[in-house]
């Protein structure tokens, strides 16, 4: 009995001691047990506690049999305890508040509350070793209730220069469909200061009709700084776009391959800055390089800031021309003379990458590249040159 105490004792004293070599851990050491840490920890605090201090190996081989004979006690010590604020030689020495160390938001991905603007979730990152500017699609939220059963799409050009569109397809439907796709545009550092990227969502029925829901334009100026962020942006409608300086026309193309023949209807016109009391008519003129082809006007609509034309057109045009042909808008208030020149409003210029960039390069590129099928879209007037 003195011998079991002496050695008792003993073991107990080794934990007042420190030791300066590092301990090797044993292959059967006993687990961490959490008891009764309701009684001391709140959801806000983790409880922390003091291990046991372990042997060296030297040691180890010196007291095996002390050691077996810890174990066990510590095996009773585990069931006697049970309920306690020490499991064995485990010993409680506090808590840690995880309020002072909690980490950034996890909510940055929720979305946005119903009865809010339709919201595109999305993060861009520039890459400068491969010159790769990596944009990541999320979701949508709040989408309108008559898109919830359509297939939604996404169109991302990089403005003013890319041709060449990238598209996404969410992977579900209803108010808040999901993407989770990644797209790669090729671009210098150079141009990244200097571009802007366009995210535009479409509606697609079952019938393979596009609606447009809205877009994002997202200048890449001073914006990469949040490299890796996920960001949230409201879509811009039609009716939430600004008017210009001179005023904004509406346009529609189609081009059908079968018939060689290229579809203009313009629909409308709104804060226009009137120079006489005149009406307002539109200028269409189609030019192939250099050379005029045919001009066609529209009839005079009364004097109005916001008229309504719903003038369509057609021009014969062959597919080989495509990437050389442009046309020109031109918004006219005519004079009481004849012999006069008619005022001019405003100027257009819709065509491929030799006469337009921007969202005029948009609309000619999505006319090509959706044959037979309307592209509407508004355009701000430019000052004629």
């Amino acid at each position: 009995m003195v011998c079991c105490l002496r050695r008792k004792t003993k073991g107990q004293s080794q934990y007042e001691e420190l030791l300066s070599t590092v301990p090797a851990v044993p292959a059967c050491s006993a687990p961490v047990i959490l008891v009764s840490q309701a009684s001391w920890a709140t959801p806000n605090e983790i409880p922390f506690t003091l291990p046991p201090r372990f042997m060296t190996q030297n040691q180890g081989d010196m007291k095996n049999k002390e050691e077996e004979e810890m174990k066990t006690e510590a095996r009773r010590d585990i069931l006697a305890h049970r309920g306690s604020l020490s499991v064995s030689r485990w010993y409680p020495v506090g808590t840690v508040l995880a309020g002072l160390y909690s980490g950034p938001p996890l909510n940055e991905v929720v979305a946005p509350p119903p009865g809010m603007a339709t919201r595109l979730c999305f993060s861009v990152e520039y890459r400068h070793s491969s010159e790769q500017l990596m944009v990541s699609l999320l979701r949508l939220g709040n989408l309108p209730p008559r898109f919830h059963g359509n297939v939604t799409l996404v169109e991302l050009r990089l403005l003013p220069d890319d041709r060449r569109p990238r598209q996404a397809k969410a992977r579900g439907t209803g108010p808040d469909p999901e993407f989770n796709d990644c797209l790669v545009f090729q671009v210098s550092g150079v141009c990244v200061p200097q571009s802007t990227l366009s995210v535009c969502v479409l509606s697609v029925e079952q019938g393979r009709k596009r609606h447009a829901v809205g877009r994002v334009l997202f200048p890449l100026e001073g914006e990469l700084g949040q490299a890796g962020r996920v960001l949230w942006r409201d879509l811009e409608t039609e009716d939430d776009t600004q008017c210009s300086e001179l005023g904004d026309v509406q346009i529609s193309l189609s081009y059908s391959p079968a018939l060689q023949r290229l579809s203009v209807v313009v629909l409308r016109a709104r804060g226009l800055q009137l120079l006489t009391g005149a009406g307002v008519c539109v200028q269409v003129s189609l030019q192939i390089h250099t050379q005029l082809v045919k001009i066609k006007r529209s009839c005079v609509v009364e004097v109005d800031n916001n008229p309504y034309f719903n003038h369509r057109m057609t021009f014969k045009l062959r597919s080989q021309h495509l990437d050389e042909a442009c046309l020109r808008f031109e918004l006219q208030q005519p004079n009481d003379a004849r012999s006069e020149p008619p005022a001019l409003l405003g100027v257009l210029v819709l065509g491929p990458f030799m006469y337009a960039r921007g969202l005029q390069l948009q609309h000619w590129m999505d006319m090509v590249n959706t044959p037979q099928e309307p592209v509407k879209l508004w355009h701000s007037l430019g000052r004629p040159t």
